[in-house]
C-alpha cells in the first residue's frame, strides 16, 4: 500500500504486538512511530508493569485490544488478527506462544507471508533458553557490562538501554523490516529471533576488532573510547555538575587544550605516560568554574566538549530544541520520533492506548468481528514477557 505523506514511510503496513514489556513494546512503538498500524493485544489485568497506562510512551500510536488467551476462543482471535497482518512481534518465553497455538506454525497455516518476530532475552535456543532473566544479566553474558565504568570499581549499570532496547529492541526493528522486505518479494514470512545477547555482542563488533589487534585491552577504563583516555571522559565543574569531552582528533585536541588554557600538554596526545599527569590538569580546571560557565566558553568551538545534562533538562537545550527533538503530547514531553524522512514526516499521532480502547475501532478496520469475544481473567504464565 502506498504510503501517505505525513503519516510515515510505513503506513499501510499492519503488526499485532503481543503484550509484554520492556523491548518489544519499544520495537513495536518504532514501528508505530513509522506510521506502522500496530494493535497490540492486551491481556485482562495488563501486564504487571509497573507504570500508569497513561505515561507508558512506548505505547504512543497504538491501538489496543483485549483478548484472554486462555479463553477457548482466545489464540483464535490472535489469529484472526496474524492473518490480515504483516508482522506479529511477541517476547514469551520460548514454547509459550506454541502452547497457546499461537506460534509461527500456525500464524503461518493462516498467512504464509507473515514475518513473525520473537522477542527474548537468551534466544530461541541454548542451555539458558528458559531461564528468567533481564537486561543486566544479558549484557553481563556478553562482556559489554564489563567495559563501562571505572577501573577498580563494579561495572557501571547503563540503565536498559544498551541490552532490552539497543540490542534487543533495534535489532528486532532491522530483523523484521528485512524480513518484512524479503516476504514482500516472495511471498514467504519467516521467524526472527532476535536475542538481546545477540544484538548486545554486536554492538560490540568494532571493540572485538580492535581487541584481536591489540588495540583494547580488555579491562575498565583502560582505552581509548571507555574513560581510560583523559581527553574521552567526564569532569566534575565547580558546581558538582559534569562536563563531557571527547577530544579524540589533534586539532580537536589542540582546540581543547587552548580553551581549557593548559596549552603545554600538547604533546601528551600519545604520550600514555602523562596521561595521568593530563587527567589531573584537565580535572582541576573544570574543578574551577561551574558546568554553565564551561558550556559558555566551549559555546561555538570544535573542542568537542558539551554538558552533561539531566533527563529534565535535556529537552530545554536550545539544538534539542530547535531540531524539536522531544515533543509534548498530551502534557508528557518525550523524545519525538527518530529518525527524520523528507518525504514521509512521522509525529506523536496518539497518546500511550488505553488497554482495550480500540477493539471495536480494530475490529471494524481489520475485519475481525469476533475480536471482543472471550475476555476473562489470565493466569500469570504471561506476566513477564521476555523476563
Amino acid at each position: 500500500m502506498a504510503t501517505t505523506p505525513g503519516q510515515g514511510p510505513l503506513t499501510g503496513v499492519r503488526v499485532v504486538e503481543l503484550a509484554g514489556i520492556g523491548p518489544g513494546p519499544f520495537a513495536a512503538m518504532l514501528l508505530a512511530d513509522l506510521g506502522a498500524d500496530v494493535v497490540r493485544v492486551d491481556r485482562p489485568g495488563g501486564t504487571g508493569l509497573a507504570i500508569d497506562t497513561e505515561y507508558d510512551i512506548t505505547n504512543r500510536n497504538k491501538r489496543s485490544v483485549i483478548v484472554d488467551l486462555k479463553s477457548p476462543d482466545g489464540p483464535a482471535r490472535v489469529l484472526d488478527l496474524a492473518a490480515r497482518a504483516d508482522i506479529l512481534i511477541e517476547g514469551y518465553r520460548p514454547g509459550v506462544a506454541e502452547r497457546l497455538g499461537i506460534g509461527p506454525e500456525a500464524c503461518h497455516a493462516r498467512n504464509p507471508g507473515l514475518v513473525y518476530g520473537r522477542m527474548t532475552g537468551w534466544g530461541q535456543q541454548g542451555p539458558l533458553a528458559q531461564r528468567a532473566g533481564h537486561d543486566i544479566a544479558y549484557i553481563a553474558l556478553t562482556g559489554t557490562l564489563g567495559m563501562i565504568g571505572a577501573p577498580g570499581e563494579p561495572p557501571a549499570v547503563p540503565a536498559n538501554l544498551v541490552g532490552d532496547y539497543a540490542g534487543g529492541s533495534l535489532y528486532l526493528v532491522v530483523g523484521v523490516l528485512a524480513a518484512l522486505h524479503h516476504a514482500r518479494a516472495t511471498g514467504t514470512g519467516q521467524v526472527v529471533d532476535a536475542a538481546i545477547v545477540d544484538g548486545t555482542s554486536h554492538l560490540a563488533a568494532m571493540v572485538h576488532g580492535m581487541l584481536a589487534a591489540g588495540g583494547w585491552q580488555d579491562r575498565r577504563g583502560a582505552n581509548l573510547l571507555d574513560g581510560g583516555c583523559p581527553y574521552y571522559g567526564t569532569y566534575e565543574t565547580a558546581d558538582g555538575k559534569h562536563m563531557a569531552v571527547g577530544a579524540l582528533e589533534p586539532q580537536f585536541y589542540d582546540e581543547f587544550l587552548g580553551l581549557l588554557g593548559i596549552e603545554e600538554f600538547a604533546s601528551a596526545r600519545k604520550d600514555i605516560s602523562r596521561w595521568g599527569e593530563l587527567r589531573e590538569a584537565v580535572a582541576a580546571r573544570f574543578k574551577s568554574r561551574t558546568r554553565d560557565e564551561w558550556t559558555a566558553l566551549f559555546e561555538g568551538s570544535d573542542a568537542c566538549v558539551a554538558p552533561v545534562l539531566s533527563l529534565r533538562e535535556a529537552p530545554h537545550h536550545p539544538h534539542l530544541a530547535a531540531r524539536g527533538t522531544f515533543t509534548d503530547h498530551g502534557g508528557i514531553t518525550q523524545p519525538a520520533p527518530a529518525p527524520r524522512f523528507s518525504a514521509t514526516p512521522t509525529e506523536v499521532r496518539t497518546g500511550p492506548a488505553q488497554p482495550g480502547a480500540d477493539t471495536a475501532d480494530v475490529a471494524r478496520d481489520w475485519d475481525v468481528p469476533d475480536l471482543s469475544k472471550g475476555q476473562n481473567h489470565e493466569g500469570p504464565e504471561f506476566m513477564k514477557g521476555h523476563e
